[in-house]
C-alpha cells in the first residue's frame, strides 16, 4: 500500500496520534480490516499475505520514520516550557520584591548583575532619583561597595561604606541573594552611631583631662608642703593652700556638673510635669548675684507682674538661668551690667532672655558652644573656674523641657542667649499659691 501523505492536515494528524501511543493502533486496525474484505471478495490467500506483508512493511517505516521526526521535538518544547515558565516565575518574584521594598523604612535596592530594578523611597531620597537604572558600581562608587558587589552569588555579604552620602558619614551595605540572578541590597545609617561612640570616647579623654589637671596641681603643692613643713615661710604656705583650696573646688565643680549631666541624660525622655511660675523664679536667681552693700548691682531684672506658668523642674531651671547669669558676668564687660528679661514669645512660649555687654563670640565657635568642654578660650576659661559644661547643661535642661535654646552674638558688642520654654495653656493651669 502506499505511503504518500494526501496532505500536510493528515501527515500532522498521524505524527500527532502516533506520538500519543507507542504502536500505531488505527492504522493496523485499518489493515486487519482492509485484508479481511479482499479475502472476502474472493482474493487469494497469496496475495492477501503479500498485500498484508508489504502493507505492514510500509507501516512500521511510516510509523519509525514519524517517531524520528517526532520524538526530537519534543525536549525542546519542553525546555522552551520551562524557560518561558521560569521567565514568569521571574517577573511574579520581581514583583513581589518590588511591592515589599517600599514597604521598608530603610533603604533598600534590588539588583541584577548590570543594573539598579527597583529602590524604595528611602533609597531614592538618600542616593537620588537618578540611581534608578544604573549600573549599581556607578550608583555605589566607592571601592568597597565594588568588591561587595563582587561578592560570590550565594553569599551574603556585609560593607561599611564612609562618605557614601555625604562626608563623614558612615553606612553599612548587606547584599543578600533572593532569586537566582536577583540581589536586594540593604543600606543603614550607622553615621548617627559612630557620633555617639565618638563622642562619648572623646567625654571620657576629655573628664580624665580636666580632672587630671587640678588633681596633679594639688598632688604637688601638697607634697611641697608636706615635704617643708617648718621651714615653708607663712605667707607662701598660705599661698600654696589657697591653690590647692581653688583647684579641689574646681574638681568639686567639674564632679557635679559631670553627676548633673548624667542625671539629665537619664531623665532627657521624661518631660516634667510640675505647674511652676518663671517670674518668681528668676527674681530668685538673679538676687543670688546681689553684689555687697554699697556695690553696683551687675545684673538687672524687672520682674513682670503677670505670672508665666510652665512645666518644668525648678532646680533644672535654677541651674540654666544660674549658669548663663554666671556665664555672661566671666566673660562679659566688668564694667557693663548683665540684663535678664522674662517675656512672651511667639507659639504660646515663655523667654528668658541673658544679655551681656563685652568682647562678644566668633561666629565660628556658635555651633559648638553647647559641645562639652568645648571652650573658645581654654586658658580663660579654666581661670574663670569654668569646667566645659555649663552650656551642655543648659541645652539639656531645655531640650527635657521641650523648649528651644538660641545663641547669638557679634564681636565687640556681646552675646545674647535665648532660652524659650512653652507655657502651660490658661484652661490647664492650676491655681497655685504666690512662689
Amino acid at each position: 500500500m502506499a505511503s504518500v501523505w494526501p496532505d500536510a492536515g493528515a501527515k500532522e494528524w498521524t505524527i500527532r496520534a502516533m506520538r500519543d501511543s507507542k504502536l500505531p493502533w488505527p492504522a493496523i486496525i485499518l489493515e486487519f480490516l482492509t485484508l479481511l474484505l479482499l479475502y472476502l471478495d474472493g482474493a487469494g490467500l497469496l496475495m492477501v499475505a503479500l498485500t498484508g506483508a508489504f502493507w505492514t512493511f510500509s507501516l512500521l517505516a511510516v510509523w519509525w520514520w514519524c517517531s524520528d521526526q517526532a520524538e526530537p521535538d519534543a525536549p525542546r518544547e519542553i525546555e522552551g516550557n520551562a524557560r518561558q515558565q521560569q521567565l514568569e516565575q521571574g517577573h511574579m518574584v520581581r514583583r513581589a520584591l518590588i511591592a515589599a521594598l517600599e514597604g521598608t523604612g530603610a533603604p533598600m535596592m534590588l539588583v541584577d548583575r548590570a543594573r539598579i530594578i527597583d529602590a524604595n523611597a528611602a533609597a531614592r531620597a538618600a542616593l537620588g532619583e537618578h540611581i534608578l537604572g544604573q549600573d549599581p558600581r556607578i550608583a555605589l562608587r566607592h571601592p568597597d561597595a565594588i568588591r561587595l558587589l563582587d561578592s560570590a552569588d550565594d553569599e551574603t555579604a556585609t560593607a561599611s561604606i564612609r562618605g557614601l552620602t555625604r562626608s563623614g558619614s558612615l553606612w553599612q551595605l548587606t547584599r543578600r541573594p533572593v532569586y537566582p540572578g536577583l540581589w536586594v541590597i540593604e543600606a543603614r545609617d550607622r553615621t548617627a552611631e559612630a557620633d555617639i561612640s565618638r563622642a562619648h570616647t572623646d567625654f571620657v579623654a576629655n573628664a580624665s583631662h580636666e580632672l587630671r589637671t587640678p588633681l596633679s596641681s594639688v598632688i604637688g603643692y601638697v607634697e611641697t608642703i608636706s615635704e617643708s613643713v617648718g621651714k615653708m615661710d607663712g605667707a607662701v604656705m598660705q599661698r600654696f593652700l589657697g591653690t590647692v583650696l581653688r583647684e579641689a573646688r574646681r574638681m568639686q565643680a567639674l564632679l557635679n556638673d559631670l553627676m548633673s549631666l548624667s542625671q539629665l541624660e537619664a531623665e532627657k525622655h521624661d518631660a516634667p510635669t510640675s505647674q511652676i511660675d518663671l517670674a518668681p523664679l528668676a527674681a530668685r536667681v538673679v538676687g543670688e548675684f546681689a553684689p555687697p552693700p554699697g556695690n553696683p548691682a551687675r545684673v538687672e531684672f524687672v520682674k513682670p507682674d503677670e505670672p508665666f506658668e510652665v512645666a518644668g523642674d525648678v532646680k533644672q531651671i535654677e541651674q540654666v538661668l544660674r549658669n548663663l547669669i554666671d556665664n555672661a558676668l566671666k566673660y562679659g564687660d566688668a564694667d557693663q551690667p548683665v540684663t535678664v528679661s522674662l517675656t512672651h514669645a511667639p507659639r504660646g512660649m515663655a523667654e528668658f532672655l541673658v544679655t551681656d555687654r563685652g568682647a562678644g563670640i566668633s561666629a565660628d565657635h556658635l555651633p559648638h558652644l553647647t559641645r562639652r568642654f568645648y571652650r573658645t578660650d581654654p586658658g580663660r576659661s579654666r581661670a574663670a573656674g569654668g569646667t566645659g559644661l555649663g552650656l551642655a547643661i543648659v541645652k539639656h535642661v531645655v531640650e527635657r523641657h521641650r523648649g528651644k535654646l538660641d545663641i547669638t552674638s557679634k564681636v565687640g558688642v556681646g552675646t545674647k542667649v535665648s532660652v524659650r520654654l512653652p507655657l502651660i495653656p490658661a484652661k490647664e493651669q492650676k491655681v497655685t499659691s504666690p512662689s
